[in-house]
């Protein structure tokens, strides 16, 4: 996936929630291909395919796989600049 966005998270007290463009470029684990297949499969709107991958950018770029950012949540992607899905 890649994107130039507005991210906006929920994080812990002590940081920085405010959100701010980015562009990012971040290979997603196969469940999360699976999990926007099916959605898209099912009618999903825009919005919840936009969770999806925002879960995604989560754990993958903000979280590092759990190895930073542990209270993170609620990663919301806004402002979408572009948005290139390759699979």
């Amino acid at each position: 996936v890649e994107t130039r966005a507005r991210f906006g998270y929920t994080a812990p007290v002590g940081t920085t929630d405010d959100g701010r463009f980015r562009r990012l470029t971040v290979h997603l684990p196969p469940d999360y291909a699976q999990r926007l297949f099916a959605a898209r499969r099912e009618g999903a709107g825009d919005r919840q395919m936009r969770q999806i991958i925002a879960e995604g950018f989560r754990e993958v770029y903000f979280q590092d796989g759990g190895s930073r950012a542990v209270g993170l949540s609620d990663v919301a992607i806004n402002d979408i600049d572009y948005l290139d899905l390759d699979y």
